[in-house]
């Protein structure tokens, strides 16, 4: 339904574009023309701009109208019901949490009947406790007509169970991915409207990587010789590449205490001229520290809206607490430069001070990001407001793990406490990220004293340029 009204606006927006336009052409040009003042230039010209001020209040009139439209069909109908599962789905990492909203959503809102089968293994994962769906009759019949061959993708069922092409006689869906069919049998599937499948199919496929790669995390972490694998398999979860942006620069460092951290950065590009930048440290170390930080680096990845600093912390809060693993929280830095109005906004929760290292008439100085939210993960986040920063071309934003500054020498003194820290990092505020990277670093390593290190060492740097 949607899709049909958006073709039908198009086609009524362009018409009437094409109709103003020829108007324009013959009415006003003549016109114009008659009087002997004005030069043909001047009367193309002043068509040309009319001609565009009425195409941009048609684009606008056209996009607002879409967007009422496309509320109006996904969102104060039927399909609501849909909407409302994708967006749970968004947030479940177990099939516990999957069966839940399930229940919560298609049978009791939607008054559904589910049935979820392993069809590689022949077993019945759920199934609603009603009739239908509990009937070894109906299950044999989904068996029968649908192998664990059938290809991947998104089904409409009829009356009898089969596919049906015709919308309208479709009294049900199901959805096929690496094996698992999940069967929804619901009389009024017609009244969905069809721009909403691809979007749920999606979203359950990205449900089943995600509990696919949460699980071989935790089988691994079962195993302390596979400590190696995990390693691995938490580094993918790490840019491996910082990405090309307009206007900056950056790089990173990253070295685990043992093979796998709690330690974490994200570099993410949001527009043009906004980038997400997040830097953060789990509680603890080892291998319940690794999944928390897998969980939230996929958490940040999936929402929609990067631009909602606040959302994001409280979701990151959400998973954390829903593996329900003792004492496991994260400290975070979450910022997004703007280098179009030169600005960062920020929520740092409880992560040491990111810095702004930036040129004064005295030289560099530093201005430090200072915290403004609680730890996430272990106890009630309350609501925080994003703070915002200015920013100039040349301005370095350093953002580190407590590895970096609490690093001490043989005294007991903490590296981030000297003025060698400051002078290193301000005189290095001229260079490369890379090249001040590397000065960070060497400066960790000798004040250490080459040492064996005591914590995971991270850091990125973002330099904003011309």
């Amino acid at each position: 339904m949607f899709k049909t009204k958006k073709i039908v606006t198009d086609i009524v927006s362009g018409m009437a574009v094409i109709a103003v336009i020829i108007f324009l052409t013959l009415s006003i040009i003549p016109s114009v023309s008659d009087r002997q003042n004005y030069s043909p230039k001047f009367t193309w010209i002043t068509v040309s701009a009319l001609i565009i001020s009425v195409l941009l209040v048609v684009y606008r009139l056209h996009s607002r109208l879409i967007a009422s439209q496309r509320h109006k069909c996904l969102y104060d109908s039927k399909t609501r019901l849909l909407e409302d599962f994708i967006g749970k789905l968004k947030f479940c990492y177990s099939y516990d949490d999957f069966y839940n909203i399930i229940g919560e959503v298609l049978e009791v809102q939607g008054d559904c009947s589910v049935i979820f089968l392993n069809r590689t293994k022949s077993y019945v994962l759920y199934n609603s406790p009603d009739r239908l769906t509990s009937s070894k009759a109906t299950i044999d019949t989904l068996e029968m007509s649908y192998d664990e061959q059938w290809k991947d993708g998104f089904y409409l069922m009829g009356e009898n169970y089969g596919v049906v092409m015709d919308y309208k006689k479709s009294r049900g869906f199901f959805m096929v991915c690496q094996g698992l069919h999940l069967y929804v049998f619901c009389q009024y599937t017609q009244l969905f409207d069809q721009e909403i499948y691809k979007e749920l199919f999606d979203e359950y496929c990205a449900f089943r990587k995600r509990t696919s790669t949460i699980s071989d995390l935790s089988e691994i972490a079962s195993l302390s010789q596979e400590w190696q694998q995990l390693a691995t398999t938490q580094r993918s979860f790490l840019p491996h590449v910082m990405p090309k942006i307009d206007h900056l620069e950056l790089a990173a460092y990253f070295r685990p205490l043992i093979n796998v951290s709690g330690d974490y950065y994200s570099v993410l590009p949001i527009s043009k001229s906004k980038t997400l930048l997040m830097l953060g440290d789990v509680s603890g170390k080892g291998l319940a520290a690794a999944l928390v930080m897998g969980l939230v680096m996929n958490t940040v990845k999936i929402l929609e809206d990067k631009d909602d600093l606040p959302g994001m912390i409280k979701a990151v809060d959400k998973a954390i607490k829903g593996m329900h693993l003792q004492d496991k929280y994260t400290v975070l830095f979450i910022g997004i430069v703007d280098t179009s109005k030169m600005t960062i906004r920020y929520i740092n929760a409880s992560m040491s001070d990111p810095l702004i290292i930036t040129k004064s008439p005295a030289g560099y100085r530093i201005k430090p990001l200072t915290s403004n939210c609680s730890v996430v993960g272990i106890i009630d986040v309350p609501d925080v407001e994003p703070d915002e920063a200015k920013l100039f071309r040349g301005d370095v934003i350093f953002m580190s793990s407590d590895g970096v500054s609490e690093v001490m020498d043989d005294q007991g003194v903490e590296l981030g406490d000297t003025e060698l820290y400051h002078d290193t990092i301000t005189k290095s505020a001229t260079k490369h990220p890379k090249e001040f990277v590397d000065d960070v670093v060497n400066l960790v390593m000798s004040y250490n004293g080459n040492k064996k290190l005591h914590d995971d060492v991270t850091m990125m740097v973002a330099k904003v340029v011309e």
